[in-house]
């Protein structure tokens, strides 16, 4: 897959009607629809391979990346605070958002590799779901330390009960349960419309994408040069802790890709509730109008290749 793909063509088309001021709208019941569709089509088909896997063995991989997910945030922090000049609550916000992940991605991803063939495994849609939780719990931590004023039981409502985990992690455990066999009956809806329902979703990314466009003006252009070299700079981490656990050259590639992802989703809902001071308007400019459309033209072929160059090395 390339920027002339389908699907990728679909993104751009929403970056242009966007840009463009045109009226064209997918209506906000439909975007949560395809969110939830991609959300759990991910999970199944992760679910059915992860049967195929003793779990216990894939523990020390689950710990690795859980403290990749913290890692990333404390990294980005201190570089929004010091070079960005940015509030502590803001600093801590887009840290947050670049620790964590993106579902949409980590979607476009596994359409590339498909194209490309390059085979992976299927228990990298665990690492999604694990690089979602440490960054908000981080983000809110470096925002406000610890303290009394910390509300903990609405912030773990908030990651644990969200739309993104509990479909993620649904999904996971209904593949993992009914098998590859017991799926039968919904492979044509969540298997064989995945791209096209992607290309959908990415219509609405693009058209989000282009509304971020004003705030990056106004900003200026650290969130660019941010929203571009902290990916790579996360991607060369993922990409090296995929080769420390032993991953294929197509599970290291989807590491790299999910380290190089920042949230719009999931984090920017957790932050409203704990961090209600921090401007969300800099976070979603930076990950959703810089990032997103950076990872999904250019990155994810880049991430490939880079797992390959780590692969040749080592």
């Amino acid at each position: 897959m390339s920027v002339l793909d389908p699907v990728i063509l679909f993104f751009l088309l929403g970056v242009a009607a966007g840009l463009a001021r045109s009226d064209i709208r997918i209506p906000a019941a439909i975007y949560d629809f395809l969110s939830l569709y991609l959300l759990l089509a991910i999970g199944l088909k992760g679910g059915v391979e992860l049967a195929k896997y003793p779990l216990v063995p894939l523990l020390p991989k689950m710990v690795a990346v859980f403290l990749l997910g913290l890692v990333l945030p404390v990294i980005a922090y201190p570089i929004l605070r010091r070079a960005g000049k940015f509030k502590r609550a803001d600093a801590a916000s887009i840290a947050a958002h670049y620790g964590s992940v993106s579902a949409g991605t980590y979607a476009v991803a596994l359409a590339y590799l498909g194209t490309q063939n390059v085979m992976y495994e299927s228990y990298t849609t665990l690492f999604l779901a694990l690089l979602e939780m440490p960054a908000i719990i981080v983000g809110v931590l470096l925002a406000r330390g610890i303290t009394g004023q910390t509300q903990w039981g609405r912030l773990l409502h908030e990651v644990f009960a969200g739309k993104a985990m509990v479909c993620l992690l649904g999904g996971l455990a209904i593949g993992w349960v009914a098998g590859e066999d017991g799926l039968t009956s919904i492979h044509g809806f969540f298997f064989d419309l995945f791209r096209g329902m992607l290309a959908l979703f990415l219509l609405e990314m693009g058209l989000l994408a282009a509304a971020q466009m004003s705030a990056l003006r106004r900003y200026g252009l650290f969130l660019v040069a941010f929203g571009v070299f902290m990916p790579l700079f996360a991607a060369v981490l993922g990409c090296g802790v995929g080769r420390l656990l032993g991953l294929s050259l197509g599970g290291t590639a989807l590491l790299t890709v999910l380290a190089a992802s920042a949230s719009y989703i999931a984090v920017p809902a957790a932050m409203r509730i704990s961090v209600p001071e921090a401007n969300p308007t800099l976070s979603l400019a930076a990950s959703l109008g810089v990032t997103f459309p950076f990872n999904v033209t250019l990155g994810i072929p880049l991430y490939l290749q880079m797992a390959r160059w780590i692969h040749e090395l080592l």
